[in-house]
């Protein structure tokens, strides 16, 4: 047995190994397709219409945008997703990983630092690993801390943040942790992968929602989870979008994307800005999700007040028990082991959807306290 094999032995023996879960037609209280857009039947034909219109027809884009795989549509894409979000630019990623790596990684030069919300995304922790960029943490979303760390940073100064994060469901205090910012001189760059779609008045996120897009050094913007589709795209100054064309390598040395993914892309956003009732919808859900909580107060759950929701069962075995509770009633929710979240914060998280009823709440309730009253 090689060494590899022995580190999955272990994981194996700590009831920690990941393995790929196949589709499942139980109640989805685990995906982050908060609008459905995933399922939509409308979505799938737009799309399809968009593709079979798009004059040549390409099946690959042939190569990098710095080679062959640049074109007026996804110049054109990218220009409509600068404008939805008010940003003076924006630049097609692949993929949101992407994105934060090749962001953060190009950004992040020796003499500065990064200072992040010790909660940010996984992929955001990446980018900061293979900068040449000093690093600190502040504690989750406490702004005495973050004043603290920037107070005794010298030098260039970049903080991190999520406005929605992704395991805890909590907003970030923008416009607070921009002006903390302005005042150490410190820009600030905000990970919005779990807010577009869901928060402001056509799903741009929570930087124009609040008018704050243009003050920040960068948005991330994300298209797999609430957009339903893939890819994501870095919103800033043009200068931003010049610079990470010549210095963001998961750019520069990744294939373009196809034509359909960004006529995916395109459609996704025209369907976003005619959804206002799903948001409402789900705004609606999260209420009554809320409502329920309190029903329960005696558990560990996380004040949140967005579409994703935490109970807290620390352990790993316990939080796989109470999971498989849940699946033998059809209800689909995946547990959060250590180490993705720190020990003895193991985890049911429940996403919320705009398609979830009132009556499968209801049922999940009613099974999480079956399952306490017996454990």
């Amino acid at each position: 047995m090689n060494r590899y094999q022995q580190e999955l032995e272990k994981r194996k023996k700590a009831n920690l190994l990941r393995t790929l879960p196949t589709a499942s037609d139980q109640i989805d209280f685990y995906s982050n397709d908060y609008l459905g857009f995933s399922r939509s039947d409308q979505l799938y034909k737009k799309i399809a219409e968009a593709y079979t219109e798009r004059e040549p027809k390409r099946t690959g884009s042939t190569g990098s945008r710095l080679l062959s795989g640049n074109s007026i549509f996804a110049e054109s894409i990218e220009k409509s997703i600068a404008d939805y979000h008010r940003s003076d630019s924006s630049l097609v990623f692949s993929s949101g990983y992407n994105a934060n790596v090749g962001l953060l990684s190009a950004l992040g030069k020796r003499g500065i630092t990064f200072i992040s919300d010790e909660l940010i995304h996984a992929s955001m922790i990446d980018g900061i690993r293979l900068s040449h960029a000093e690093k600190l943490k502040f504690k989750h979303n406490d702004l005495e801390d973050l004043e603290n760390k920037l107070s005794k940073t010298e030098g260039e100064k970049i903080v991190l943040v999520e406005s929605v994060y992704s395991m805890d469901g909590d907003i970030a205090q923008l416009e607070s942790i921009l002006e903390i910012c302005s005042r150490h001189k410190a820009k600030l760059i905000v990970d919005e992968a779990h807010a577009i779609g869901v928060f402001g008045q056509h799903g741009e996120g929570m930087c124009a929602n609040y008018g704050i897009q243009n003050d920040v050094l960068a948005t991330v913007v994300t298209f797999g989870k609430a957009m339903g589709v893939h890819g994501a795209a870095v919103l800033g100054k043009k200068w931003l979008k010049e610079y990470l064309v010549n210095f963001a390598r998961s750019f520069i040395y990744s294939t373009a994307p196809s034509d359909h993914q960004l006529a995916s892309i395109k459609c996704a956003y025209e369907l976003n800005q005619e959804s206002t009732g799903l948001r409402t919808n789900l705004l609606s859900t999260i209420d009554y999700f809320i409502s329920k909580r309190s029903e329960l107060s005696n558990l560990n759950w996380l004040n949140s007040n967005t579409q994703i929701q935490s109970l807290i069962i620390p352990g790993n075995d316990q939080v796989i028990a109470a999971a498989n509770s849940l699946h033998g009633q059809g209800i689909n929710i995946l547990p959060i082991r250590s180490p993705s979240v720190p020990a003895g914060m193991e985890r049911l998280r429940i996403s919320l959807h705009s398609f979830n009823t009132r009556d499968e709440i209801d049922l999940l309730f009613s099974v999480i306290k079956k399952w306490n009253q017996k454990k």
